[in-house]
């Protein structure tokens, strides 16, 4: 064969086997997205009773609380009968949710722009009202770590049911809580919203819907943060992860992206917007998912991380 015959033929190859690589890899991306819902699955709806679904959170037990905010309620769907029932009138019109340490539910609660601790009885507490002397916002979502201490968005929407408010904090920020009741300004976005943490991973995702961007940080202590960094360019009303790093956010169904900010699968839901997710159910391989005027759930292959 003629040198540059062989030559040719040399690039020709190499070229083909890049070609297969590269197919290879793109149907293992495929295969992974594919394999996070078990298969044959379908998205189920639990209930279409509510005004407006936000904030599920997930008990020790798999039990998934939400909120029903425009009706001022609680409920809790119980994964083993699959029936939902009511767990508080008169929540300060709770939003966002997560359980600390203690197995107390903590809510966002923004009739008077303050965060509850909520024991399983149901006899709530105050725990934040204010920062420096001014009143917050509108606590919207929240994280809790091992220390017990809350990660929480505090936006601005302003709502019909407010008496007499006047906006005394101009920021739109992220605060930390520690567990003695001091709080620090983390952070100032357009309009902070989703947020959800991994003592596991140490990362923080925090949401700015407004912006249309998600960011994540490295937790480096209790209430420290570091290396902020765009994990992608979409906004989101409230977020879960996976155990394998993946991350789920909500508005136009459920998107999901990989550890390095790629999207990897979509979830329809067949409402105008999907509000939040949380993983629940047996070994927290259901996908609960607030939505509009209702609930859904879908089994998974993957499970809910710390």
């Amino acid at each position: 064969m003629p040198r540059n015959l062989n030559l040719m033929f040399k690039k020709i190859t190499a070229l083909f086997f890049a070609f297969l690589l590269i197919v290879n890899c793109s149907s293992k991306k495929s295969i992974i997205s594919n394999d996070l819902v078990q298969k044959n699955a379908e998205i189920e709806l639990i209930s279409s009773q509510f005004s407006f679904t936000e904030g599920p959170a997930s008990d020790v037990f798999g039990n998934v609380y939400f909120t029903d905010q425009p009706n001022d309620k609680i409920y809790v769907w119980n994964w083993k009968t699959n029936q939902i029932e009511e767990f508080l009138d008169k929540t300060g019109r709770a939003n966002g949710t997560f359980f600390d340490q203690k197995g107390n539910l903590l809510t966002c609660s923004d009739e008077n722009g303050e965060i509850w601790k909520i024991n399983e009885d149901g006899v709530a507490e105050v725990l934040t009202t204010s920062f420096e002397g001014k009143r917050l916002n509108g606590p919207n979502d929240l994280w809790v770590d091992e220390n017990n201490g809350i990660y929480f968005t505090d936006p601005l929407y302003v709502r019909d049911y407010w008496k007499n408010f006047k906006q005394e904090i101009p920021e739109k920020n992220l605060y930390y809580r520690n567990s003695d009741g001091k709080i620090i300004k983390l952070d100032t976005f357009t309009q902070p919203n989703g947020i959800v943490g991994s003592q596991k991973l140490k990362k923080l995702y925090v949401s700015d819907i407004d912006a249309n961007k998600t960011y994540v940080y490295d937790i480096i202590g209790e209430g420290k943060l570091a290396n902020k960094k765009l994990f992608c360019n979409l906004g989101s009303d409230g977020m879960t992860l996976d155990n394998l790093g993946n991350l789920y956010l909500t508005g136009k169904g459920v998107t999901v992206f990989n550890k390095n900010g790629e999207q990897i699968h979509h979830i329809s839901v067949p409402e105008n917007w999907t509000a939040n997710v949380t993983f629940g159910g047996e070994n927290f391989s259901t996908l609960f998912i607030t939505a509009s005027k209702s609930v859904y759930t879908l089994k998974m292959n993957v499970s809910g991380i710390k």
